[in-house]
């Protein structure tokens, strides 16, 4: 005797098991906003709305009114505070090197925010945890070797070259020009030659991929200040932001895509070409890498890579150059103190280059430069996720919780630099003072095994660009368009950085 099954009892079997986990989900996720909820509230705040939580405060975005909020947060509470996106969405940053050492020595993983950059960066370096994170690092290491970097400078001499040749379109005229456009372009250029053996790519392909990259950090931004979308990112991607936003990233790997492919086609064209290099630029040690077995990086590993280091080789870098002319700018003595340091070093050349023995006999350049860093912080904000339990400041974390580093609130903690933080003072990095600070007080390219592994090679780029523009041209601000901060994913303006400039007599060779 056969029994028959209804289609009623046969929906009621599959929907079930379904209504229990869609049931198991939003417990889950309750629960889970309940203990953050509780978690930041445990900590102190901005004023706080009880719908808006602090955002009626920003102005919309991450600009000066936030960067202001921020400031008077940390005066009040040095060590670590909440802020809240809605009235119920919360993260705790922590602002002090007490409360960074503790984060830094609790196990983390990278925070959800990061997930949010995963389309444009996918797994590479910036992305990657584990052990996938670790093998990359190990197989990218040497090509930032202090051997490898000495062979730069001429490609960061070429590159300002450029861009004085520009610049010098400017001199003797009362038209400003945009810095942060002029100095991403230079960036980029060095990052190509540097990393790419060249990856020849045309000014307008340069300049769509600066504003590409550009326009992706201010969808992030403002993806993060919709709580509907972070709470349900998958629509996020059904919404005009997220089209837009998917549409740059196809942008973006199509240019890196397009590099790789012209580097495979000149090594199999000639693949004695590698053996006749003296040094193996990035995109070679991606395409020859291989682990202990043997197995070299698939296609879209390299691309992610490729992908990652032609965002993070020229957008920070050049928001450093950006920052560091306009403090220069807005302080004319400094500047020219610089500019004095950079003569003597080439007076009597008869060439105007910078060589890699004259990196460290620019000791006011370089505390200028490290002053920049802090007061503007072109990295201003990295996050975690505890995967441990763990305590930071007094307050049970439990694993889960969401803790944000913010470099900027550090870099003016007035704990560590005192009530005249905001004033732009490049004795503080003088080697005297530095012997006494705290390692965790400074951190423009982060600490422990996951800082920036291009340090060397930015902060190097950096004094050799800075050194050949001071040495030919005084810079000042257009006084009709005041620079505003926008914080996105580097530190940037909201209407742009306008300057002008003056000739000092001096002529690049």
């Amino acid at each position: 005797m056969t029994t028959s099954v209804s289609p009623v009892d046969v929906a009621v079997g599959l929907l079930v098991p379904v209504a229990a986990y869609l049931l198991f989900v939003v417990a889950k996720f309750l629960w889970t906003q309940w203990w953050q909820f509780r978690v930041g509230q445990q900590f102190p705040s901005p004023p706080y709305h009880w719908l808006y939580g602090n955002m009626h405060l920003t102005g919309g975005y991450l600009g000066e009114r936030y960067l202001s909020m921020t400031r008077e947060v940390v005066r009040k509470h040095p060590r670590a505070h909440s802020f809240w996106l809605a009235g119920f969405i919360v993260g705790v940053n922590v602002a002090h090197p007490a409360t960074i050492k503790q984060l830094l020595k609790t196990s983390t993983k990278k925070s959800a925010d990061y997930d949010q950059l995963r389309p444009w960066l996918g797994n590479g370096l910036i992305m990657s945890t584990g052990d996938v994170w670790k093998v990359h690092r190990r197989l990218l290491t040497p090509a930032f070797h202090f051997d490898i970097l000495k062979q730069y400078v001429s490609v960061y001499n070429r590159a300002a070259e450029h861009m004085m040749e520009k610049l010098s379109l400017y001199t003797g005229k009362e038209d400003s020009f945009e810095m942060f456009h002029q100095a991403s372009l230079c960036t980029m250029e060095v990052i190509l030659l540097c990393a790419f053996s060249g990856g020849e790519m045309s000014e307008q392909m340069k300049n769509e991929y600066v504003e590409a990259v550009k326009r992706i950090g201010i969808l992030q931004v403002d993806r993060n200040f919709n709580p509907i979308y972070v709470l349900f990112p998958a629509i996020y991607y059904l919404s005009p932001g997220g089209r837009e936003f998917l549409r740059l990233c196809d942008f973006v790997h199509d240019t890196g895509g397009s590099i790789i492919k012209r580097r495979r086609q000149e090594l199999e064209r000639d693949p004695e070409i590698l053996a006749e290099k003296k040094r193996l630029d990035f995109i070679d040690t991606l395409l020859m890498a291989r682990d202990e077995d043997g197995r070299g990086l698939t296609d879209l590993e390299i691309r992610e890579e490729v992908d990652t280091f032609l965002f993070a080789g020229h957008d920070t870098t050049a928001s450093t150059l950006s920052w560091a002319l306009y403090s220069l700018a807005q302080h004319p003595h400094h500047q020219d103190k610089v500019r004095e340091e950079v003569d003597q070093l080439l007076a009597g050349r008869e060439e105007d280059t910078i060589q890699w023995e004259d990196l460290h006999k620019l000791p006011y350049l370089t505390m200028c430069l490290k002053e920049a860093m802090r007061l503007h912080s072109p990295v201003p904000f990295i996050s975690r996720t505890v995967t441990e339990d763990t305590v930071i400041d007094g307050v049970h974390i439990p694993e889960g919780s969401y803790i944000g580093i913010h470099l900027y609130a550090l870099h003016h903690n007035p704990d560590i630099w005192g009530d005249q933080h905001m004033e732009f003072d490049p004795s503080r990095f003088h080697p005297d003072r530095m012997k006494d600070m705290d390692a965790h007080a400074f951190m423009p390219f982060s600490v422990g095994q996951r800082n920036c592994i291009g340090q060397n090679f930015a902060l190097n780029e950096e004094k050799v660009i800075l050194a050949r523009l001071l040495h030919k041209f005084t810079f000042d601000l257009d006084p009709a368009r005041p620079v505003e901060k926008d914080m996105i994913v580097v530190m940037k303006t909201r209407d742009g950085m306008w300057m002008k400039v003056k000739s000092t007599g001096h002529t690049a060779d």
